[in-house]
C-alpha cells in the first residue's frame, strides 16, 4: 500500500498541475512526489512511453510525418519533430490528434491504480490538462507560471535557443489561458525556491485538509 494509513486523507486527492513550458511545473511535481503516499502521474513521460518502437501512435506518427523522423534504432526523432510542429500549428494539431488519445487511457489507469494502492494524493501534471479532459479529472487545478524573462532565461539554460524558445511559448499561449480559467490555484515560481517550495507545500497541506486528512510529511 502507498502511504501511511495515519496520515492518509478519508478520500484520495487528486491535484492536476499545469503551466507553460520552464516556468517550473516539474520541479512542482517533484517536490510533491517526495512527499509521503503521493504519487506522481507525468503525462509528457506517458506521451513518449506511447510513441515507443512497436507502439502503433509512433506508426501513425511516421505515416503523417515521414520516415525521416525515424532515428536508425527506430525510435522517434523527437528532437526534429519538435522543432517542426511547434513552428507549424497545423502539423501540431496533426501530432496531438495521434498522440492525445492512447495518452489519456493511460492517465486514467495509472490514476486507478493509484488510487487501489491507496495513495494519499495523486498528481497529474500536464501541459494539456485542461484541453486533454484532465482537468476534469482532478479537485484542484494548479497553475505554476513565471514572468517571460525568467522563463526565458530558464529554457536558455536548458540550451534552447531564442527562435525555438518564443515559438513552444507562443504555441501555448491559447493552452495557458484556457488554463487559467480553470485554475483554482496559481503559483508564481519566478522568485526563489525555498520560497515557492514553502508556497507549494503550504497548498499541499491544505489540499489534504480539503480531503478529510491531516498533512503528509
Amino acid at each position: 500500500m502507498t502511504g501511511d494509513p495515519r496520515t492518509r486523507p478519508a478520500r484520495t486527492r487528486r491535484i492536476g498541475i499545469t503551466g507553460p513550458i520552464g516556468c517550473g511545473k516539474s520541479t512542482v511535481s517533484r517536490w510533491l512526489a517526495r512527499r509521503p503516499g503521493v504519487v506522481v502521474v507525468d503525462a509528457d513521460q506517458v506521451a513518449r512511453d506511447v510513441v515507443e518502437p512497436g507502439e502503433p501512435a509512433l506508426d501513425a506518427v511516421i505515416a503523417r510525418f515521414g520516415e525521416s523522423f525515424r532515428r536508425a534504432d527506430g525510435s522517434l526523432d523527437r528532437t526534429a519533430l519538435g522543432r517542426l510542429v511547434f513552428a507549424d500549428p497545423d502539423a501540431l494539431r496533426d501530432l496531438e490528434a495521434i498522440v492525445h488519445p492512447a495518452v489519456r487511457p493511460r492517465i486514467l489507469a495509472a490514476i486507478a491504480r493509484a488510487e487501489a494502492d491507496g495513495a494519499a494524493a495523486i498528481v497529474i501534471e500536464a501541459i494539456r490538462l485542461v484541453d486533454g479532459g484532465l482537468a476534469a479529472e482532478c479537485d484542484e487545478v494548479w497553475l505554476v507560471t513565471c514572468q517571460p524573462g525568467v522563463q526565458r532565461d530558464r529554457l536558455a539554460g536548458r540550451g534552447m535557443d531564442r527562435a525555438d524558445a518564443d515559438r513552444r511559448i507562443e504555441a501555448q499561449d491559447a493552452l495557458m489561458d484556457r488554463a487559467a480559467s480553470e485554475a483554482t490555484r496559481v503559483i508564481d515560481a519566478s522568485g526563489d525556491l525555498d520560497a515557492t517550495r514553502s508556497v507549494v507545500d503550504s497548498a499541499f497541506d491544505a489540499a489534504l485538509e480539503r480531503a478529510g486528512g491531516g498533512p503528509a510529511g
